[in-house]
């Protein structure tokens, strides 16, 4: 494939040298959902599939930008002088917002690059496609302009440029798990901190099977917003009310049931309620998991996917839909909705043997449901964002 992409690049620019190639994955969250921005913990990891990006430095401070997945667009085009989010741009404003926010960060990018990008991320799937083309980006220019930066560092500009760039209020989840991925690891990450460890992610015969429900959304303009909202105004009343912090994460299950009365718009009460339960249910799964108990591990996803239908109020008739069928299907031992929410993914743990007749039964349910057809991918955990090689 990679050959493929490279001859593409050659054509598409006219170039005859030399290309770096570079990799940067999706990422799929396995508990801990809506949690990052409440400063509590998640359970992502990177996936084996991802972003492939094709790219030459130029001599002047031109970029030239070109996705195989947006292939009626034509090549995006803009200077190291105008960075502005410009809605005819489309998908090139990430990584244009990557490349303005390295340049405020004091980062030397003298010149412009000529680039083919390839995701096999379904788009709109809830498995970071914008994420992953941040990170891509971010790759390409430490490459390119020899920058000492380390991925931490890239990480947290990534997630400035989706913040203020792009205007996407999100967590730092999506970029962590994308740059910091390991191969058949999950990252216990506390996005409050940014203190992380590694988890081997040890199925004994079963396989991560994502499902994408293929309902259109947008995150931007989804109600993520409105959830962080509500989330960030419980805080302030337990602030008023001389509780001391500064995220819902700080709370215990225990301590949060001694002091919820005190919130008393039922919407915040519920809201809040997810974001401290789930973060508990995040911390345990691991620790499940770390102990071979891959049962319990499914029993806490499931609990996850109710408290995000019924206290956060994310899923919708499509996402229960597909987690109602994965629960009844044979081999499951967990299924929840992954990602922001309204539209998306599932993300299920299904027993190998079963994997065939799981596609089979859920979608047939999920269909005769919804009057929409899913995709499955059979996902094995990767390595994060790097650099491939000089072609």
């Amino acid at each position: 494939m990679i050959k493929g992409l490279i001859e593409d690049f050659k054509t598409l620019y006219k170039y005859e040298g030399e290309v770096k190639v570079f990799f940067s994955p999706g990422r799929v969250n396995l508990i801990g959902e809506h949690t990052d921005y409440n400063g509590g913990f998640v359970f992502p990891c990177a996936l084996d599939f991802g972003t492939y990006a094709v790219a030459v430095k130029r001599n002047d401070n031109i970029f030239r930008m070109y996705s195989k997945n947006f292939e009626n667009l034509g090549i995006i085009e803009f200077s190291l002088d105008r960075l502005i989010n410009e809605p005819q741009d489309d998908w090139a404003n990430y990584p244009k917002g990557v490349i303005k926010t390295f340049l405020e960060a004091g980062f030397d990018i003298n010149s412009g690059f000529d680039v083919l990008f390839y995701g096999n991320i379904p788009n709109g799937a809830g498995l970071s496609s914008s994420a992953s083309i941040e990170l891509a980006t971010s790759v390409i220019l430490k490459d390119l302009f020899n920058l000492d930066v380390d991925m931490v560092s890239m990480v947290k500009l990534s997630q400035k440029a989706e913040n203020k760039f792009i205007g996407v209020n999100c967590g730092i989840m999506d970029q962590f798990a994308i740059g910091m991925g390991k191969k058949d690891n999950a990252i216990l990450l506390d996005c409050n901190t940014l203190n992380y460890q590694y988890a081997p992610v040890v199925l004994n015969g079963a396989s991560i099977v994502i499902a994408n429900t293929n309902k259109k959304r947008g995150l931007a303009d989804s109600k993520y917003n409105e959830r962080r909202g509500s989330c960030e105004a419980a805080v302030k009343v337990l602030n008023e009310n001389g509780i001391d912090i500064k995220y819902l994460g700080e709370l215990s299950v225990e301590r949060f049931n001694e002091i919820k009365h005190l919130i008393t718009d039922e919407e915040q009460l519920k809201r809040a309620t997810h974001a401290v339960t789930e973060n508990e249910r995040t911390k345990v799964a691991v620790e499940k998991l770390n102990a071979g108990d891959i049962e319990a591990f499914g029993q806490l996803m499931n609990q996850s996917h109710i408290s995000l239908r019924d206290d956060y109020e994310v899923t919708g008739f499509e996402l229960d839909s597909l987690v109602e069928a994965a629960w009844e299907a044979e081999g499951v031992i967990g299924a929840r909705m992954t990602g922001a929410g309204f539209g998306g993914c599932t993300v299920s743990i299904v027993k190998d043997e079963f994997i065939e007749s799981f596609k089979k039964s859920v979608g047939e349910k999920y269909t005769a449901k919804t009057g929409l057809v899913a995709d499955f991918y059979v996902a094995k955990i990767g390595d994060g964002s790097r650099k491939l090689g000089d072609f």
